[in-house]
């Protein structure tokens, strides 16, 4: 990759589609149109083009405004990629596949398209300490809503046995990819919701939103096994009052406050 290139960028001030059928006759680089613009990129030199242009402008009498630049080549994957940098949450270190694991540290690879399911995301790191401090070695547990599956991943490291369920397929697909990514198994899942299994578990997590909390509540409180643990996230503060009096029935363990966001963990204290 040279480091440098050069853009050229044409904008007649009426017969656009022509200036554009020239353009495409003269050049095998990709052209970009822009709100009237017509802009060029190349490695090699683009006097040529913009010498054509001014002809072309002068000989159809158009007034065309044209700039001619220099510019540094940059490598924008490698831009990208230095830009997501690791999160360490307890002892959980979330980190994309091109940056070293952390010695001491337990080991969760994200390539990640958004914040959230990324590690970064209020939400999903709250949920995080909550997975940490409950989750111990052969709970079973379920993640509704499993998203990108790092909740799923993180506990199955802890040493959980679990299930995953997400009611949009592409999440689950995700979901499976990331467990390969970590050489990490889950144990059973399925498109849809709580609802939909009759097993019981030690933990529940369900990081999605509180209207959706407050639907599925029931759901949720019967899938659960006595003293199990249930985490709850997504929650804006200005709706914890809602939550709060819709779980009212189970025992508020602890209380994880981020910014404008809240996660509550419940202990079942009912036999089941």
């Amino acid at each position: 990759m040279s480091k440098y290139y050069f853009e050229l960028s044409i904008k007649p001030d009426n017969q656009f589609e022509l200036f554009l059928d020239l353009i495409e006759s003269l050049v095998d680089d990709a052209i970009e149109e822009n709100d009237g613009v017509i802009i060029i990129r190349s490695e090699e030199s683009l006097e040529d083009i913009k010498d054509g242009v001014l002809q072309f402008s002068e000989a159809l009498n158009i007034k065309c405004e044209i700039s001619h630049e220099e510019k540094e080549n940059i490598d924008w994957i490698k831009e990208y990629q230095n830009s997501i940098k690791a999160v360490e949450v307890g002892s959980f270190y979330i980190r994309p596949s091109w940056l070293e694991k952390k010695d001491g540290k337990i080991d969760i690879i994200i390539d990640p398209a958004l914040a959230f399911g990324s590690g970064h995301h209020e939400t999903t790191s709250s949920c995080l300490e909550a997975i940490d401090e409950f989750v111990k070695k052969d709970d079973t547990l379920l993640d509704v809503g499993t998203g990108s599956g790092i909740l799923a991943i993180a506990s199955a490291k802890k040493g959980a046995v679990v299930d995953i369920c997400d009611t949009d397929e592409v999440c689950l697909i995700s979901t499976k990819s990331n467990f390969e990514l970590n050489s990490s198994k889950f144990n059973n899942f399925w498109i849809g919701s709580v609802n939909s299994t009759k097993n019981t578990y030690d933990v529940v997590v369900a990081n999605i939103v509180a209207d959706v909390l407050l639907m599925i509540a029931s759901d949720l409180k019967k899938v659960l096994k006595s003293n199990a643990k249930l985490i709850l996230s997504g929650i804006l503060d200005k709706h914890e009052d809602k939550i709060l009096k819709k779980f009212n029935d189970l025992k508020l363990e602890t209380r994880i406050h981020k910014n404008e966001w809240v996660t509550l963990v419940f202990t079942n204290n009912k036999e089941s």
